[in-house]
C-alpha cells in the first residue's frame, strides 16, 4: 500500500492514454499511400512503445535511410492531424486523476513523446487544464531511462522524488523511476512486447488492469 504520496507521475502512451489506435491508423494510412497492405491493430500495438522508427521497421521492413526519413516525416504529419480520433483514457485513470485532484495530490506526465505531439494530444483530450506538470524529451534534450526528466518534474511541482510515484509500461520507465528514487508501478496492461517479463523490471508494484491502481493507494 502506498500511503500519502506527494505526487503521482505517469508515462503517457500505453500507461495513461491508449493512443495505439491512432498511431496504428496513421501507419496504415501511410502503408496505403505507399500501396502496401494494412496491418492488424493488435500487431502494431506491440511496436508503439518503441516509437515511430520501430513502427516503420515493422510496417516497411528494412529500407534505405533516406526513404526511412521520408516515411517518418510523413507518418508524423499524418499523426499530427489525426492525433486524438480514437485515443481514450485507460479504464479508471481519468477517475483516479480526479481523485488525486480531490486529495490535493499533484499529478503529471513524464514522457518520451515529443512536446509538439504531447501538447496537441493533451489539448485534444482536455487534460492540459487539469494537470500539474508535463515533461517531454525536448525540454531537457534527454529522455528516459535517464532519471533527469523525472527529477525535473519533481522540481517543477516542488516535491521530493522519494515521496513520488511513477507509473509506466516499459522497462525504461521503471529504470528511470528507480534511478530517481521514486516508488514505481509497472503497467502490465500497456504496450508490452513481452508481458511475461514485467516482473524482471523489479518495479515496486505491478498492475494487470489500469483500474486496479486505486487499490494501491491510501490517502
Amino acid at each position: 500500500m502506498i500511503k500519502s504520496p506527494s505526487a503521482v507521475l505517469f508515462d503517457l502512451d500505453g500507461t495513461l492514454l491508449d493512443t495505439a489506435n491512432d498511431l496504428a491508423y496513421c501507419l496504415n494510412l501511410l502503408l496505403s499511400e505507399e500501396k502496401k497492405q494494412a496491418l492488424p491493430l493488435e500487431a502494431i500495438r506491440l511496436h508503439v512503445s518503441n516509437g515511430a522508427n520501430a513502427m516503420l521497421d515493422y510496417g516497411f521492413g528494412s529500407v534505405p535511410d533516406d526513404e526511412k526519413r521520408h516515411l517518418r516525416e510523413r507518418l508524423l504529419q499524418l499523426y499530427e492531424v489525426n492525433i486524438a480520433i480514437h485515443t481514450v483514457w485507460f479504464e479508471g485513470l481519468e477517475e483516479f486523476t480526479a481523485l488525486l485532484r480531490a486529495k490535493a495530490v499533484p499529478w503529471g506526465i513524464v514522457t518520451n513523446k515529443p512536446r509538439l505531439y504531447t501538447d496537441l494530444l493533451l489539448d485534444a483530450m482536455q487534460i492540459n487544464s487539469i494537470i500539474d506538470v508535463v515533461v517531454c524529451p525536448d525540454d531537457l534534450n534527454i529522455a528516459k531511462p535517464d532519471p533527469r526528466p523525472m527529477l525535473h518534474a519533481c522540481q517543477k511541482i516542488g516535491v521530493r522524488p522519494a515521496q513520488c510515484v511513477y507509473v509506466g509500461d516499459h522497462v525504461r520507465d521503471i529504470e528511470a523511476g528507480k534511478a530517481a528514487g521514486m516508488k514505481t508501478i509497472a503497467a502490465a496492461y500497456g504496450y508490452l512486447e513481452e508481458p511475461e517479463r514485467v516482473s524482471e523490471w523489479q518495479a515496486d508494484y505491478i498492475i494487470q488492469k489500469s483500474s486496479d491502481i486505486t487499490q494501491l493507494f491510501e490517502f
